[in-house]
């Protein structure tokens, strides 16, 4: 990872993978969406109703994901000083934060049909909930404070600190009382869901992943080149 935490050399890596993971992440979505909407059955009780859940599991997986690399990057920050780890969270909270309002939005579609409420209080969804007001909390310092090293290092704390809540979100259902099932993918015992919705499940949720990587990619390589640009307007206004 040392290797890349020159920019320059960052930027060229990402620019010669791109359109790698531009294809695979495309070839997943079309297999994916192939095997949730068309080849995985109706749930015998919930029927096409449970196709909701391949858009919404993934989604859910990534906003847990995405805040745990965000932690991550704040640690390795502090500790490392790796020039591109605050560069890599800042880019990565857009992404999640949207990962996050999708698996909050197709829950609350999939919530009315089976539950018969658009919402509820319960422990995971409230959870859930803080945990995209922790990605919007993120965003807001970095776009609160203009002095980049000071936004930074309140930001790493606001990741870091924040991170007690993903444990919160996965074990929530087993911790109280919920509408939510307990895990039925990740599990000691295995997975508890039938293989011809497990597959459909796995490979959208890889198709996420691949999306992910793309996407931010993109969004650091961007925040590389606004760096440059804010350096450059700086030099050019100590040499005035």
């Amino acid at each position: 990872m040392q290797q890349f935490a020159n920019p320059a050399r960052f930027v060229q890596f990402a620019n010669g993978v791109l359109p790698f993971l531009w294809a695979v992440t495309a070839a997943l979505f079309a297999v994916g969406l192939y095997l949730s909407l068309i080849a995985a059955p109706p749930d015998y009780q919930q029927g096409e109703t449970v196709r909701i859940m391949f858009v919404h599991v993934p989604a859910s997986w990534l906003a847990l994901f995405v805040y745990t690399f965000m932690a991550l990057a704040s640690g390795i920050a502090i500790v490392l000083r790796h020039p591109l780890a605050d560069a890599a969270a800042k880019s990565a909270a857009p992404l999640g934060a949207v990962f996050c309002f999708l698996a909050l939005a197709t829950g609350s579609l999939w919530g009315k049909p089976m539950w018969g409420t658009w919402w509820v209080w319960d422990a995971r969804l409230t959870s859930m909930f803080v945990l995209f007001l922790l990605y919007l909390g993120y965003i807001a310092v970095w776009e609160a404070i203009e002095e980049p090293h000071r936004a930074a290092m309140i930001a790493r704390i606001v990741a870091l600190a924040g991170f007690i809540n993903v444990p919160i979100v996965k074990f929530s259902v087993e911790w109280w009382n919920s509408l939510h099932q307990p895990a039925s993918v990740f599990r000691m015992g295995g997975p508890a869901i039938d293989p011809s919705m497990l597959w459909p499940l796995i490979v959208m949720g890889l198709a996420y992943l691949s999306l992910f990587v793309t996407l931010h990619l993109i969004a650091v390589r961007s925040e590389i080149a606004s760096r440059k640009i804010r350096q450059l307007r700086l030099a050019k206004i100590a040499m005035r």
